[in-house]
């Protein structure tokens, strides 16, 4: 959203308000953000701890702490994913009349999101399903999928010679997040001599799996070593990786999906179960819509990851669910969230539904 908003004629200033839990003091200041922070921490778990009474506590210090931060800030509008850290923002920014735009990725919203909803003065959504859901709020809901990198910043050619993979190598990328990549990383280590007697394997295993992956790397024979490729993350070069790959393998994040969808890659999906039952919700419907086949976690093994490649042996059903992935990709959606941001940072009336829906889905100038 940031280097969308930022490639604008008369880019605006970036704040990014936030909590004192998680990853993004680090990815802000690298973004080269400004980062202001509350009292407040994410909420991830419910366990019974000192944390139950003190979270309390700093929500509502954070409150008005976020009103002295909008007060010096003086923002033009607010975009928010509407998780438990926006409340005491969206608390504050209502009395001040700044506008809200609330993006959500999953199909089913959470309750932060049900919750701070009905603060905002538009909607956007990765999936008809959570513009359903959050249908009560009353509030104008756009379908604009999921903000994304720009997939056409690299070619597939361009792709396979940065990775060194041959053009036409059958290639499958596996990669489980950072959410219990081990179930990921064990089904690789069992089923390798036969993966690779098949395909080449762009596999990223995690800091905790990548000496495992290279210590079974060295047992494969020399000319089929050179078909695996473990990485403990890609960072830069997961675009190359997604544009080079013909079959993805992993779980069913909002991004994740997001990237699949734009670049029309067939994927088997494997859901986290711990996740409220979103990333479920997100896989189901892909796979209904032909674009992805889902494996239950406690099913996924060797044996399930040798036969999710016969995907890339069907050309049939390869080509049918490429195509299936492509329709539901919304490339443009960075661009289509940006158009709802400055739409009310500059007091301008809405884009119809029309008109994002082509920005989105990048057949908008």
């Amino acid at each position: 959203m940031a280097r969308s908003l930022r490639d604008r004629p008369n880019a605006p200033d970036l704040v990014w308000l936030g909590g004192h839990r998680g990853l993004e003091a680090d990815l802000v200041r690298d973004a080269r953000i400004r980062c202001r922070r509350l009292a407040l921490r994410s909420l991830r778990t419910v366990d019974v701890s000192i944390h139950a009474v003190l979270d309390p506590v700093r929500l509502a210090v954070s409150v008005p702490q976020a009103a002295a931060v909008l007060a010096i800030e003086k923002p033009a509008a607010i975009l928010t994913t509407g998780g438990y850290v926006a409340v005491p923002t969206l608390i504050a920014a209502g009395p001040m009349r700044i506008p809200v735009v609330l993006w959500e990725g999953n199909a089913t919203p959470g309750r932060a999101v049900r919750l701070t909803a009905r603060w905002a003065d538009a909607l956007a959504v990765s999936y008809e399903a959570a513009a359903a859901a959050l249908a009560t709020a009353g509030r104008p809901a756009f379908v604009t999928g999921t903000p994304i990198r720009d997939v056409t910043a690299i070619s597939r050619a361009e792709a396979r010679a940065r990775l060194d993979l041959p053009a036409d190598a059958p290639t499958i990328l596996i990669f489980g997040g950072s959410q219990a990549v081990r179930r990921f990383n064990a089904a690789v280590a069992a089923a390798l001599p036969r993966l690779v007697e098949r395909v080449h394997v762009l596999h990223v295993t995690g800091d905790s799996g990548y000496a495992a992956a290279l210590a079974g790397r060295e047992q494969l024979s020399t000319d089929r070593r050179v078909r695996y490729r473990p990485y403990p993350f890609l960072r830069e070069d997961m675009l190359a990786a997604l544009v080079a790959t013909d079959l993805v393998i992993g779980r069913a994040g909002s991004s994740t999906l997001a990237e699949v969808t734009a670049l029309g890659i067939p994927a088997v999906i494997v859901p986290y179960p711990h996740a409220a039952g979103h990333q479920a919700a997100n896989a189901e419907i892909l796979a209904a819509a032909g674009a992805a086949r889902i494996v239950a976690d406690e099913a996924f093994d060797a044996d399930a990851l040798v036969a999710a490649t016969g995907i890339l042996f069907d050309e049939p059903t390869r080509t049918a669910m490429a195509a299936a992935a492509r329709s539901l990709g919304r490339p443009g959606a960075a661009r289509a969230v940006a158009a709802l941001v400055l739409a009310l940072a500059e007091r301008r009336p809405l884009p119809d539904a029309a008109e994002i829906e082509a920005i989105a889905r990048g057949v908008a100038a």
